[in-house]
């Protein structure tokens, strides 16, 4: 079953043959691509290039304790490590998330662990490629991309609002409740390190974006807000 993906999501030709994908099923836990993984809450000094939002899940999770929601997606991340290393790119941390996410597809919304991954040395139309990678390999109805712009780039589209202190539950009842917000954001993200809540929305919605965190009792005034390029890629 495929489904939008994880993470609310904000990610990025060439084309990977058999060594691209031998490649990444060899990457192991001790590899240098996994030793990376530190699982940074989304807080990083510098900003990188662009980010990818992807999970492994393909089922529909309604029950918020449900066990596949305790993985922490480690051999998972070294595979995708290496599909976006072996793709030319320079794969950077990686932070783990608990999701909520709606499919118009499907009609439901659904609980998910996915991560994010900062990507550096890859241009636009290589993120997309390596997202649509990502997508068929894992089975997602869509990846999301996001790429880090300037507030005055004319392909500055989109907004990634960062806001501390929203649990997933809070996000889930959120959605659940707001069909605009659901239907416009498809979800969103909370880091499972600090509880940070992101929202990857069109720069047209950034009220709505606003909107909806003070519904689930966020404090914009703490928000953060980045400029750049959004895509669903599948």
């Amino acid at each position: 079953m495929k489904r939008w993906p994880a993470a609310l999501v904000l990610a990025f030709g060439i084309t990977i043959g058999a060594g691209g994908a031998q490649t990444a099923v060899a990457a192991g836990p001790h590899s240098p691509a996994c030793a990376a993984d530190a699982s940074p809450g989304h807080t990083r000094r510098h900003l990188p290039e662009a980010e990818i939002f992807v999970t492994n899940n393909t089922a529909v999770i309604s029950d918020p304790d449900d066990p596949r929601l305790n993985t922490r997606l480690n051999g998972f991340a070294c595979e995708v490590r290496a599909i976006i290393r072996a793709h030319g790119a320079d794969p950077g941390k990686s932070s783990l998330l608990d999701g909520v996410f709606w499919s118009g597809e499907l009609q439901n919304t659904t609980y998910e662990r996915s991560r994010e991954f900062d990507v550096d040395d890859m241009d636009a139309a290589g993120l997309n490629h390596v997202a649509e990678v990502l997508r068929k390999r894992f089975a997602q109805e869509s990846v999301l991309t996001f790429e880090y712009l300037r507030i005055d780039s004319p392909r500055a589209d989109a907004i990634e609002v960062e806001v501390p202190g929203v649990d997933v539950q809070r996000l889930h009842d959120g959605l659940v409740a707001d069909a605009e917000a659901r239907e416009r954001l498809f979800g969103g993200s909370v880091t499972v390190r600090g509880g940070k809540l992101i929202l990857v929305a069109d720069r047209a919605d950034a009220a709505l974006v606003e909107r909806f965190v003070g519904t689930l009792g966020g404090d914009w005034s703490k928000a953060t807000v980045h400029y750049g390029d959004r895509e669903f890629v599948g």
